[in-house]
């Protein structure tokens, strides 16, 4: 009798395991949290604005504490009543569960590359001598904090590949300590440098060039805004109190600035910015004794890189006089543009960046947002093109001037990260390390297509989904986008997505204006008082899907971070009939204030300001925050943040979070899902990544109705 039992709940266990779970007929919502609101005004050149929950700016007070106490449970009570929440957790535990390495770079005799065995919290960096020597322990993040939340990043070798400069941030901050390690004993020297912030480590001899600001007031770190950037020089072996200020301008408070040395440290070059493009470039001979810094080339109308020097001159990629981009080349004591060598023309696809190594330029272009490779060498002779893989992105290629191999790593919406040796005599790339996946990506498919916006632009955009998908008009959609700050949307993997994929969801990825796919021109039809451009490339690319029958407007997800936050601020407020759920994630979303804050006034370049009456008047238009109004159906919107975001800070989603909950009345619930210990994006350990993909994927399903 005990056999038949057996075998009965043996079958009983394997139905329940194949059983459907369908999304919550009905989820109870608790009652928001009541938001106290106050009389607080502004007036922007005779207009009055209101701003009622401006006390929840200060994220340290107790009652903004108390808010982010109760908003969390409030959420987390919401996602704990979906019946598939464990089970999406679940899979992208097993999903994420694989081992992951990073591309080798070459450090003289030592090669140094992270690798992860699936779930560790931060990648730990290791290093081997010759590539079939003993891989070692270099650095390990998860032995600097118990919950992983202490994150490395890489700043720069020194030139003689001696030493290491290396910086660890805290809980996702942007600041950060820079620390030293010796590479042969694998070492940690006695330097420490406090309260740096977007720096680098640029090499010379026994010390390096790095940025940092003032020490701010004690409980304003992760708020008050940050001026007077300066670039000091750090000696080995010095405390940081001696070491040498280089540059600074007490006149504007309001620069980025940054330095490079090249690779023979002939000259040391500073980078001058007012915000997040454009810049001006100062230059010193090292090789003269006596030289001072001098301006090379002037600000802030054009962006301009140092690619490298040769010799005495210095090889500059530049959009001055070139929108998609040229390398030109410069003798810094004859520096004006009409003197300049053209190396590198100017293309029809946009210049993203050059490369050095083994003697020649690398120029990576973007091919309707696909990276493309052409060699050159440094006199602008154009030597072939790099056979890649497939279609795809290459995040960096090239090395040091002597080598004469180098790694790249290759992704694409359905291809890993994968690594490739490039010879450069062979010029041919053969696989280094495959990614073995706990997935199969065989059954999934990646189209282009081009649609018009509402002014008539074309815009590219990748549809991703399994192939024989049926255009009935029904399918689930998580449509992705930025949109901003010359940043490229361009072909990359994500576990996350593909788990959305394996239900039989669609992922759009759509080339916005404000990114520089082709160019400066495409980036500039998404800035300033065109900045609206991009909301509308964004409303139409779903317009397309409706009228293609790829979906409907209830399966419509929209979803963007940091700039992309404030695109699906701005796009859930325009267009609410057209999208079912909002993810907009650590978001600029208060547009009249956003400058106040930390970093935020080197986006004025961008978005323009609410000091200037011509700049309010287009930013009150769209700003999400103060285009929320009484009695709209919006979508059921998920507002992510971390309470350590010193970027975008979360006063930005707590206001647009209690003016949503204040003003819509319907059945969407709008939630905000505050992580603790948790800054923009940088450094997230992995259990909070998928954490808080776990909660979105729910969120998601449950509203666009979705089974598991």
């Amino acid at each position: 009798m005990k056999k038949p039992l057996i075998l009965s709940l043996f079958v009983m266990a394997l139905f329940s395991c194949k059983q459907t779970k369908n999304a919550a007929q009905k989820i109870t919502l608790m009652n928001y949290p009541e938001t106290r609101k106050d009389t607080t005004t502004d007036n922007y050149f005779g207009t009055s604005v209101a701003d009622p929950y401006r006390w929840l700016e200060d994220d340290n007070a107790p009652e903004t504490k108390k808010w982010v106490e109760a908003e969390n449970k409030v959420t987390q009570n919401y996602l704990s009543q979906i019946p598939f929440r464990a089970d999406i957790k679940r899979r992208l535990t097993e999903l994420w569960n694989y081992p992951k390495e990073g591309a080798p770079f070459k450090a003289g005799e030592y090669y140094l590359f992270t690798k992860n065995n699936g779930l560790q919290n931060q990648s730990i960096w290791y290093i081997k001598k010759g590539l079939d020597g003993i891989e070692e322990v270099f650095l390990d993040p998860n032995k600097l904090s118990a919950d992983g939340t202490a994150s490395v990043s890489i700043l720069g070798i020194s030139h003689n590949k001696k030493y290491l400069a290396y910086s660890i941030a805290q809980s996702g901050s942007d600041w950060s300590n820079i620390y030293v390690m010796d590479l042969a004993s694998k070492t940690k020297l006695v330097d420490e440098l406090k309260w740096t912030k977007f720096s680098g480590a640029a090499w010379k001899g026994d010390g390096f060039y790095y940025s940092k600001y003032d020490e701010p007031a004690k409980g304003t770190e992760l708020s008050a805004a940050n001026k007077f950037q300066k670039v000091y020089f750090h000696k080995l072996g010095d405390e940081q109190k001696e070491d040498e200020l280089i540059f600074e301008d007490k006149s504007n408070p309001n620069l980025y600035f940054g330095a490079d040395v090249t690779e023979d440290e002939h000259f040391l070059i500073l980078y001058s910015s007012a915000g997040t493009s454009g810049n001006a470039l100062f230059y010193q001979d090292l090789k003269a004794p006596q030289s001072k810094i001098s301006l090379l080339v002037k600000g802030f109308e054009n962006n301009h890189s140092i690619v490298e020097n040769v010799g005495d001159k210095l090889l500059l990629n530049t959009d001055l006089g070139a929108e998609n981009k040229q390398v030109v080349l410069i003798d810094p004591k004859n520096a004006d543009p009409k003197n300049w060598q053209k190396i590198i023309p100017e293309s029809n696809l946009a210049l993203e960046n050059v490369g050095t190594g083994g003697g020649y330029l690398w120029a990576s272009y973007l091919k309707d947002a696909s990276t493309n490779i052409i060699q050159f060498d440094l006199s602008g002779k154009k030597i072939g093109e790099v056979k890649l893989p497939a279609i795809g992105t290459v995040d960096s290629f090239g090395g040091y001037k002597d080598d004469q191999e180098f790694f790249y790593t290759f992704s694409n919406f359905t291809t890993p990260g994968t690594i490739y040796k490039y010879d450069v005599a062979k010029a041919t790339s053969t696989l280094y390390r495959k990614t073995e996946l706990k997935l199969n990506t065989d059954p999934y498919e990646t189209n282009q297509v081009f649609y018009p916006s509402k002014d008539g632009t074309k815009v590219p955009m990748f549809i991703v989904h399994k192939k024989g998908i049926v255009l009935d008009g029904n399918n689930p959609v998580y449509l992705y986008g930025y949109g901003g700050f010359q940043i490229n949307l361009t072909p990359g993997f994500s576990l996350s997505r593909m788990m959305f994929l394996e239900k039989g969801g669609i992922y759009v990825q759509p080339s916005l204006r404000g990114g520089s796919e082709y160019g400066e021109a495409w980036h500039k039809a998404g800035m300033l008082e065109k900045k609206q451009n991009v909301f509308d490339d964004f409303i139409a690319a779903a317009e397309y899907l409706i009228k293609e029958k790829y979906t409907n407007p209830s399966k419509i997800a929209i979803a963007g971070g940091s700039n992309g936050g404030l695109l699906v601020g701005a796009c859930m407020t325009q267009r609410p009939d057209l999208f079912k759920v909002a993810l907009p994630a650590v978001g600029v979303l208060d547009m009249l204030r956003y400058h106040k804050f930390t970093v935020g006034w080197g986006w004025m370049v961008e978005y323009g300001s609410s000091d200037k009456k011509e700049d309010f008047e287009y930013l009150i238009k769209y700003s999400p925050l103060h285009n929320i109004k009484t009695g709209v159906k919006y979508p059921a919107t998920l507002i992510t943040t971390g309470d350590h975001d010193d970027r975008v800070v979360p006063a930005h989603s707590f206001k647009f979070a209690a003016t949503l909950q204040e003003k819509y009345k319907g059945e969407n619930p709008i939630l905000i899902r505050i992580e603790t210990k948790a800054g923009h994006g940088a450094g997230k350990p992995t259990t909070k990544l998928i954490e808080e993909a776990s909660d979105a994927w729910s969120f998601v399903f449950q509203n666009l109705g979705m089974n598991w």
